[in-house]
């Protein structure tokens, strides 16, 4: 039996990308739509994807829709598009005075709350006028968070959602969405003020993805390990408590890869497609890295890849104990492609400027760029302090680039610690968040890269796992079909 899933998020690439929420929502409404579910997928149209050339038309069902929000109105009309390889419609909300803005999200702007409480009231305003009934809402972090409570309160009289069931999937619970209680009346709520966390609302706050895991049906997140990470006092960011609470409605689910689009073997990016049992390819990806940011090619080099936005987060803060250390080898080069805090953009730059022979950096994103790091890297650095998921070293291992990592979340869930005795696993695992245990981590792979038999295993190793759709989306199927009954 198909179903209908209706997808909410703030971003769906490629329209629409900050991180990898973008190619998660991307990537799943993909597979179902290929299973033949009918997926409809909700979007804010920014003033980005208005500018861009993708095709898309007025759904004449949804035109000037007003919703009242404490006393103001907002109006808003659909366009509809496909998403790009499949038949799951997008919706785009269009609401120039929301959304046509050049930042998809911005603390300066004092609406930001009504923002995202439009995107959750226009999917719903919207299934009503197409004469839709969703199975499941899909809903997708903070952005997302309000809607299973609008489900079970202005839209509670509605039959046409009277089976229907919400999921919330936290992606990463860093970002909470968290405002003063006084947007409770902004947001339309003001009579069902009982209804959000009433401690929140002694202090003067309120959080939406709170709120989300209070009303959603079921919560989920993107891998094993950090739905457990996330109920402790270290990894919960103050929200342990209402997961621990809802633990019997929590499922951790790894995050599928689009290989389509991530694969060495059919990337039109790189400038040489490998596979497995042929890597003559990579070796030419890695001179041609090396050659664009103008680096020593010397045989025998050792590349390192980043490619991340540079924030605490990523585990940057441990690595200038470390990289000194390990640059000492000069085989060693050193390839970063990210932006973000100022501190960490400057260490590396300082680095490049230290050995411009031998670092090179990008300052910003640049989507080639990302697939040429990834292909022509001998290793990729993660050592993240907290990683929900994370996909770039799933798209390492895929492109032959052992990653190296931290035990944490998705991380844990997706990469083998190597041993090179048994020639078994699929990349680098160190646990404890210290630089001494980085350093440890590097030099063991040192000594793996001196084993060139050994190491071309490692590469097998990793090219022959399966963290498709076809493999993770199922996982979300049985979840839905379970929440319906």
């Amino acid at each position: 039996m198909s179903l209908r899933i209706c997808l909410v998020s703030s971003e769906v690439a490629p329209f629409a990308k900050t991180g990898g929420l973008a190619d998660v929502v991307a990537g799943l409404g993909r597979y179902l739509a290929s299973e033949g579910h009918d997926v409809r997928i909700f979007l804010p149209l920014y003033g980005r994807i208005a500018r861009q050339d993708a095709p898309r038309e007025e759904a004449a069902e949804i035109a000037a829709v007003s919703v009242r929000f404490n006393g103001s109105m907002q109006t808003f009309r659909c366009r509809v598009g496909t998403l790009p390889d499949s038949t799951a419609k997008v919706y785009f909300v269009d609401c120039p005075e929301m959304f046509e803005r050049e930042p998809i999200y911005s603390s300066t702007y004092e609406d930001e709350h009504i923002r995202f409480g439009l995107l959750c009231r226009a999917a719903l305003e919207s299934c009503q006028r197409l004469g839709w009934s969703p199975d499941v809402i899909h809903c997708n972090d903070w952005h997302t968070g309000l809607l299973p409570l609008y489900l079970k309160s202005l839209y509670a009289w509605d039959r046409l959602f009277a089976k229907t069931r919400t999921l919330l999937t936290i992606h990463n619970i860093g970002y909470q969405g968290q405002f003063p209680a006084r947007v409770v009346g902004d947001l339309g709520l003001a009579d069902h003020r009982s209804a959000f966390h009433q401690e929140d609302l002694a202090k003067g706050e309120v959080n939406f993805l709170k709120t989300g895991l209070l009303y959603a049906d079921w919560i989920t997140t993107v891998s094993r390990t950090y739905a457990h990470e996330i109920q402790t006092p270290e990894g919960g960011r103050g929200l342990e408590g209402v997961l621990g609470a809802r633990a019997s409605a929590l499922t951790g689910i790894v995050n599928g890869v689009d290989y389509g689009t991530w694969d060495p073997a059919v990337d039109p990016t790189i400038p040489a497609r490998y596979t497995v049992d042929d890597l003559s390819g990579k070796a030419v990806c890695k001179q041609k890295l090396l050659e664009r940011f103008d680096l020593d090619a010397s045989d025998g080099s050792l590349v390192l890849g980043i490619v991340s936005r540079l924030t605490g987060q990523k585990g940057f803060d441990l690595l200038p104990d470390v990289l000194p250390v390990v640059m000492r080898d000069p085989r060693v080069r050193l390839c970063v492609l990210g932006s973000g805090e100022g501190r960490y953009e400057e260490y590396f730059q300082w680095l490049r400027d230290k050995m411009p022979e031998r670092v090179g950096i990008y300052r910003g994103y640049h989507e080639e760029l990302a697939h040429w790091i990834e292909a022509g890297s001998d290793a990729f650095l993660m050592p993240s302090a907290f990683e929900p998921c994370g996909l770039n070293q799933m798209y390492s291992l895929r492109y032959g680039t052992p990653p190296l990592v931290r035990k944490t979340g998705g991380l844990a869930d997706t990469v083998e610690p190597f041993d090179r005795a048994t020639r078994t696993g699929t990349g680098f695992v160190f646990e404890d968040y210290d630089s001494h245990a980085l350093l440890a981590a590097m030099q063991e792979l040192l000594r793996a890269f001196d084993d060139p038999e050994g190491w071309r295993q490692l590469i097998r190793n990793g090219m022959t796992q399966d963290f498709s759709w076809a493999k993770q989306g199922p996982d979300y199927v049985a979840l839905y079909r379970r929440l319906i009954g």
